[in-house]
Formats: structure tokens, sequence, C-alpha cells
């Protein structure tokens, strides 16, 4: 199969993946316990009340007919209007999206930071292993609560709520989160990248490398690190779809102003539109990432198929 074959059949699995997704989304959010109308009105609210704004809302209407209304208004770009914030879901994707896709992509940064000098010093020193089992068997909103408690509370040394406005306060405000993310991840990289060394080490170019009389950090360095990193670095790129995820419990803990935190609010709200549609946001973000991550290996290489 030729390269353009193959990115014309991802292109269809993605649009196929997102419509089962579309589906699934809808109907699994009306099994969600409770009633969004009484949310907004109480529990003192009169049954005439209740069933006038049900009315407004559209949801007095058989479930069949809210589908086709909500699959009408995907066809336009239209999420539907939040029934909590009584504005478009959209509009809440405009100005809440940049936020999180900064804190995952400095969440990435992170992780990469980390991996790289742990990775190497965990092929070299055992005890560096217990950092990798350490932080893959802690859960994250442990982990971001704690450092909350201990540099935000205890020291002051960052801010406890909030996302800042310029890109350098975005930097200072989402440090805690994206090394909270970052930890979580290159505890698994780190993991890969030591696994990769150790099976380089032993390769035929690092053995004449150290033939050669090369010093040990160069030949780590040039000749097995170089080699190691790609499988760790293809890793990073599938686990970016763990990083939006996880991003959701990250921002409500730190409370950040992101997509996730207003996603559990929404929930906890009943707001049907804005989980439908931010769930559906996320199901993009995660699926062009996967894509491109497709397209490029079959650019790289062309026995890649199907």
């Amino acid at each position: 199969m030729n390269r353009r074959g193959y990115i014309a059949g991802r292109l269809a699995q993605m649009a196929l993946t997102l419509a089962i997704l579309a589906v699934l989304i809808f109907y699994m959010i009306r099994l969600i316990p409770g009633d969004p109308v009484l949310t907004m009105l109480g529990i003192q609210a009169t049954p005439d009340a209740v069933q006038q704004l049900r009315h407004q809302l559209g949801l007095d209407r058989s479930v069949p007919v809210q589908f086709g209304i909500f699959i009408g208004g995907l066809a336009r770009g239209d999420l539907g209007n939040s029934i909590l914030a009584r504005e478009p879901v959209m509009l809440l994707v405009r100005q809440r999206l940049p936020l999180t896709l900064f804190l995952v992509t400095y969440a990435m940064i992170m992780a990469a930071i980390i991996t790289v000098p742990l990775g190497v010093a965990a092929a070299l020193d055992q005890a560096i292993r217990g950092f990798s089992v350490f932080w893959i068997s802690t859960p994250s909103f442990w982990v971001g609560i704690l450092m909350l408690i201990v540099f935000g509370v205890r020291f002051g040394w960052f801010p406890v709520g909030g996302g800042g406005r310029t890109f350098a306060e975005h930097a200072y405000y989402l440090f805690l989160p994206a090394l909270t993310m970052g930890l979580g991840v290159s505890a698994v990289l780190t993991r890969n990248l030591r696994d990769a060394i150790l099976s380089t080490l032993s390769s035929e170019h690092v053995v004449v490398a150290r033939a050669k009389g090369l010093p040990g950090r160069r030949v780590v360095v040039r000749h097995v690190l170089r080699n190691a990193i790609l499988s760790t670095v293809t890793l990073l790129g599938l686990y970016i779809g763990f990083l939006v995820g996880g991003s959701v419990i990250i921002e409500s803990v730190f409370a950040l102003p992101g997509m996730g935190s207003e996603m559990v609010a929404a929930i906890l709200g009943r707001d049907y539109q804005v989980v439908q549609g931010f769930t559906l946001v996320y199901a993009v973000l995660v699926s062009v990432v996967y894509l491109l991550t497709d397209v490029a290996y079959a650019l790289i290489d062309p026995r890649v198929s199907l």
C-alpha cells in the first residue's frame, strides 16, 4: 500500500472512531444519575417551573430526537449550549482549550527533561530504578495535592490556583501541575530509555567505539543515547493522549481554568452539552495526535501498512 493510501485509510479509521465515540458519548452521558433541570432550579422548584425549563432546554423531547439535533449541530460545528453557563459550548472550548494545551505541552517538556538524565543514570546505577517504580505506583492526584500543600501552602513558592494571563505567568502558575504530570510520564519513559540503553551498550558499534579508546561519557552520549532515545521519543508521542486525559484531574486539583476543571463541574452539574462537547474535543485531540504519529511512521518507513 502506498503512502497516500495508508494516510487515507488512517483518516477513514479516525473518522469512523470519532463517529462511534459521538454515539457512545451522547447516550452514556444520559446514564448519569440526576436531573440537570433540578440542579439548576433546586429541589424546591415547582413542577410547572421544572417542565417549562425542560421544554426550553429541549430535554422533554425523546432521546433519538435529541440525538438528531446533536448530530445536526456537529455537522455545522455547533456543540450546543451549556445548560448551566447558558453559553455556546464552542465558546467555552475556545476560552479554556489554550490553557489545557499549554499544560500538556509543558508537561511533555518536563517529562523529556527529567527522563534523559534519569534514564542514563538508571542504566548505570540500579538504585535509580526505584524512582520509576515509586512514581508509576503513585497516583498523580495524590502527588499534585502533596506538591500543592508543600510548595504552594507551606512555603508559598507557587500559587494555589489560577493559570495566569501572559506566557510568563502561564509558565509560573502551571509549573507544579506540569511537573506532577511530567513525573508520571517520565517514570515510564525512564524505564524504556534504560532498557534501550542497556540493549544498545552491547551493540557492535559501541564495542568498536570503546575499543578505539573513546571516553565513556562520549560513547554514551554520541553512540548509545542517540540510538536508544528513538524508541523513547516515540513512546512520548504516544503518551500525549495520557497527558490530555490526565489533565482533567490535575486541573481540578490545582483549580486551573482549563477544560478539565470545567468538565468536572459539568459532570457534577449534569450539564450534558458541555460534557459531550468537551469529551469529543478530547477525543479529536488524541485521535489527531495518534494519526500524526502513524503518518510520521509511514513517511519514515514505507513498510508500514494498515
